[in-house]
């Protein structure tokens, strides 16, 4: 009997909502802790001074005060984690890949949260991501039902991360290396679904952070020569093109 028949859609969907709610209540602290500025050591102490213990959890200290919160808040990275993992939910269904993209998107919320912080994508972060996308996906193309295919989300990682490496070599001031680190991921997991996706997935990055780019102008909070953080528009590129790619599938 296929898992399909067993596990409805809508319960699978808030299951992945309630998942992403949970994971997103562990965030802020991460954010705290890697939006330092760039060439500067991740953050080990709130702002009065006093000691961050681990990763994970709220961003608030109990010695500066009752709960006096010293990072960002619950409230968005709850929010949006939860939608995301429940649109992934809806468009993949029951098929195994879905697990893959649960566990991925936490960080990929995270990634965004310090990237329009600071513009600074960490190490940690980007390089855990592409590899845990290939490895993730790798366990899941021995599973059946799956609808992608590994050899291409391989191959992708290494020609999205090539092409974005050129873009940085042509201007590196508008395309940081940090984008380079994660279009590794992001080529992987749209890698999963094909080339279509891909491409799909790279072109509605560029146009969102285009459009971005062009309303900041038009709303004279910045110039031609502005940058941006794009880490975020690089992953919402992915997040679509994962989103197409798993309805067509």
């Amino acid at each position: 009997m296929e898992v399909s028949t067993l596990v409805s859609t809508p319960l699978v969907v808030a299951v992945a909502a309630l998942w992403g709610a949970l994971a997103g209540a562990l965030l802020p602290r991460a954010a705290y802790r890697f939006a330092a500025p760039d060439e500067e050591p991740w953050r080990a102490h709130c702002p009065g001074g006093h000691p961050v213990a681990g990763w994970l959890g709220p961003a608030g200290c109990h010695a500066c005060g009752p709960r006096v919160p010293y990072g960002p808040g619950a409230t968005v990275p709850v929010l949006v984690t939860a939608a995301v993992c429940a649109a992934l939910a809806a468009a993949t269904g029951t098929r195994p890949e879905l697990g893959a993209w649960l566990l991925l998107a936490p960080c990929g919320v995270l990634l965004t949260l310090v990237d329009l912080r600071v513009r600074r994508l960490p190490d940690p972060l980007t390089l855990s991501l592409a590899g845990g996308a290939l490895a993730l996906l790798g366990l899941v193309a021995a599973v059946p039902e799956h609808a992608g295919h590994w050899p291409t989300a391989a191959a992708a990682s290494l020609a999205l991360g090539a092409f974005y490496y050129g873009l940085h070599l042509l201007n590196p001031d508008g395309m940081g290396f940090g984008d380079v680190k994660l279009a590794l991921g992001a080529g992987a997991v749209l890698g999963w679904y094909g080339w279509p996706t891909v491409m799909l997935g790279t072109f509605a990055g560029f146009l969102s952070g285009a459009l971005y780019g062009w309303g900041l102008v038009a709303l004279r909070r910045a110039d031609r020569t502005s940058a941006i953080p794009f880490g975020p528009f690089l992953l919402g590129g992915a997040l679509t093109g994962v989103l197409i790619g798993a309805y067509a599938a």
